[in-house]
């Protein structure tokens, strides 16, 4: 198996050469290493000079999905891998995975547990974001419980259900891991095989009412077997959204999560 990994970045100088070095120290090797430079202003073009081997690609800033798909229609080989720029691999985290797949060769879509890092020191996971596998789209659709650092995805995937929807600012990982979801079946390794890194600037911390991404995302499933469970999460979705609007007045926030409700029930 042929792998290539994708990690797209935006002014993380401090942190991209842990992520790199933990490609490439990989014990089982990584054939294809995409960076997406999503416009970075730091040192970042400096640091990745000092590398071999790595496909760089620098763009203008427009966001982690359009670099992503960027990474995805580069790269070269069957099997796909993603990486923030933030977070680590273990060194056995490709081979974890490939054997997985080799196992069972019906999966095309897998993931992998993860460490939570804050600050430097590890936290406790919280139940809530238990891992998912096999036929689970409900499962999923509370919250996002697939991380993307811990993702392999063979290619026909992508071209089965296209890439990631870079009109979302946020939310976009949620949003293609539930695409992806209704139609495969998801594998998972048990074992912790990342480090999910947290406690710096991160995008998701500075978008206000991130839920109206999540609801966005379910409505491309109201036409689905699977309406009632979107329904329901939807509903529940607004009434999250309704509960701060009131709280900070916020009126238009109010009036529209009101009216989908009650567009949804009618």
């Amino acid at each position: 198996m042929k792998i290539t990994t994708i990690i797209p970045t935006f002014n993380r100088a401090s942190h991209i050469t842990t992520a790199i070095e933990s490609v490439i120290n990989q014990s089982y090797k990584v054939d294809e290493i995409i960076i997406v430079d999503d416009g970075s202003t730091d040192n970042t073009q400096e640091i990745l000079e000092r590398f071999q081997d790595l496909k760089v690609i620098k763009t203008k800033n427009r966001g982690v999905s359009s670099a992503r798909n960027i990474g995805i229609k580069e790269a070269t080989n069957e099997w796909i891998c993603f990486l923030d720029s933030d977070d680590e691999w273990l060194s056995e985290k490709i081979k974890s995975q490939i054997l997985l797949h080799n196992e069972r060769e019906d999966i095309l879509f897998s993931h992998t547990s993860e460490i939570w890092q804050k600050d430097g020191k590890i936290v406790k996971y919280p139940k809530r974001l238990a891992k998912p596998e096999g036929h689970c789209f409900l499962e999923n659709l509370s919250t996002c419980k697939i991380a993307a650092s811990s993702v392999m995805v063979h290619k026909s995937v992508f071209d089965d259900i296209g890439c990631f929807d870079e009109d979302m600012r946020v939310c976009e990982d949620y949003d293609m891991w539930l695409r992806i979801s209704h139609k495969y079946e998801l594998g998972h390794v048990k074992e912790a095989m990342i480090i999910k890194k947290a406690g710096h600037a991160q995008l998701s911390n500075s978008i206000f009412a991130i839920d109206r991404y999540h609801i966005s995302s379910l409505q491309k499933f109201l036409d689905t077997p699977y309406h009632d469970g979107i329904k329901n999460e939807i509903i529940k979705k607004c009434n999250i959204l309704i509960k701060g609007a009131l709280k900070h007045k916020n009126t238009e926030i109010y009036e529209t999560y009101s009216k989908m409700i009650r567009d949804i029930q009618s």
